[in-house]
């Protein structure tokens, strides 16, 4: 079978999961719009605006979110009264996947939600498996917050967390490979949230340096994720990448159906992970009501960031409105510490403050003056490109790829609003993300993406075609 029929059947199948697995979601879970707050709180009533509502082109606003960790600006920009402080009136939106936000946006039932990271890149190349569209962001939601569960079948075959092997990757390949090459074909299926995304590209980018090709290996299916931890528990997947809490969700102590492999920070330390995204005419038509809106979701960032006030949001978190889940799940993946989980009764607690990162980069991460979280890099969108074709999601590196970011990632708009605050941002739009910074320990220089590409040894075998911007 020729190439473009096995993406034809790929973009099938991923369609026919994601459709299937939404319904799901809505049948057994309720998930709904009419489960998002519906009332301000007495802190945000308190606030006093200082944007009048009258002088924005649209003050009244419907916002997606997803239940997952990853709405906790959201939840906060709303109990805080972030929005009303900027003259914003906003209806939340409680989405019942990745693909219903990004797509609620595309087809004006949203004005704005959080995205998971490649969203936007794709929808501007039109990579396999997105809708074409002309998404802009102009600030991350947060950087990490997400996981790689394993099942426990994998476990009792002798995996076990990333952190254990200490760097070797290739002791990992080995045991990873074992129990790979003892699984039926049609057992070889690993979940994420969105096709064409970064979650996905972190299942490939393991898979890959572990030697395992993705493209020909295993299939990668769409679950929505609320239904990441019964679809494993059923046999449907070996593992699947999602943000907190569904990956604590899983671990021993709690569903005992898996454990983390890793984060996503220890595939890519500093990554981003959620963008805040709108459609472009948004940003044309709203220009003062887009920049309240930045401003209002810094705001919110920030606060999740400070350590003081992280207890406080994982238990906002809990709220039925939000995740629901107990604090019990929310709370590591907040706070910091992180339970990996495991089948042989010992503590696998890691404390660190970038497990999910909402502003404040922690020292531990690299960076260059005045960098924070919510800054966008186009450097990384380009990267995702590079991820995209390396898996023949497109069929060329774009030519115009340096455009396609700078139209995509608005980090001219970003800098404009964030001086009206006071923040100081960098003065470049690219950095070299360093070698350290990935498993793999390969550095991406943005400044040769073919060269990065041609570097794997394994890639889609067809096609080929790298060319430069």
């Amino acid at each position: 079978m020729n190439s473009s029929k096995n993406l034809w059947k790929r973009r099938v199948f991923l369609q026919t999961m994601g459709a299937t697995a939404a319904g799901m979601t809505l049948s057994s879970c309720g998930i709904n719009a009419n489960r998002a707050p519906q009332k301000l709180s007495s802190a945000a009533l308190a606030i006093e605006p200082v944007v009048d509502a009258k002088s924005l082109e649209k003050p009244d606003l419907t916002i997606g979110y997803v239940p997952v960790n990853d709405c906790a600006p959201l939840a906060i920009a709303w109990e805080k009264g972030f929005f009303r402080k900027y003259g914003l009136n906003v209806t939340l939106s409680r989405e019942a996947s990745w693909g219903t936000s990004r797509d609620g946006i595309i087809f004006g039932r949203l004005d704005a939600s959080p995205v998971v990271c490649g969203a936007v890149t794709n929808a501007r190349t039109g990579a396999e498996g997105a809708r074409h569209a002309p998404l802009c962001a102009a600030m991350t939601i947060h950087r990490h917050g997400n996981a790689l569960t394993m099942n426990r079948a994998m476990w009792e075959s002798g995996l076990r967390p990333w952190q254990e092997y200490q760097g070797d990757l290739e002791r990992f390949g080995q045991d990873f490979r074992r129990y790979f090459d003892s699984l039926a074909p049609e057992k070889r299926v690993w979940a994420v949230v969105l096709s064409s995304a970064i979650y996905e590209y972190f299942i490939r980018y393991l898979a890959a340096a572990a030697g395992v090709r993705p493209d020909k290996e295993f299939r990668i299916i769409i679950i929505p994720p609320p239904q990441m931890v019964v679809n494993m528990r059923i046999g449907a997947m070996q593992g699947y990448m999602v943000a907190e809490p569904w990956n604590t969700r899983a671990i021993s102590g709690n569903e005992n159906i898996g454990f983390t492999f890793a984060q996503g920070r220890e595939i890519w330390q500093g990554h981003p992970d959620r963008l805040l995204a709108v459609m472009e005419s948004f940003i044309d038509k709203y220009p003062r009501t887009y920049r309240s809106l930045v401003k209002a979701m810094i705001e919110a960032c920030q606060y999740c960031s400070q350590p003081e006030n992280r207890e406080e949001v994982a238990q906002l978190l809990t709220n039925k409105s939000f995740t629901g889940a107990k604090l019990k799940l929310t709370r590591p993946g907040i706070v910091g510490e992180y339970n990996y989980g495991g089948f042989d009764n010992r503590s696998r607690v890691v404390k660190s403050l970038d497990t999910t990162v909402f502003y404040d980069l922690p020292e531990n991460i690299k960076k260059v003056a005045n960098d924070h979280s919510t800054f966008l890099w186009q450097s990384e969108s380009l990267w995702l490109m590079t991820q995209a074709t390396r898996w023949g999601q497109l069929p060329e590196f774009p030519k115009n790829a340096e455009e396609l970011a700078r139209k995509a990632w608005r980090t001219d708009l970003y800098r404009e609003i964030a001086g009206e605050m006071g923040i100081s941002c960098p003065k470049e739009d690219y950095k070299v993300e360093v070698a350290e910074a990935f498993i793999d320990k390969k550095a991406f220089d943005p400044s040769d993406p073919i060269g990065y590409l041609k570097s794997f040894e394994i890639r889609a075998q067809s096609p080929q075609k790298f060319f430069l911007s």
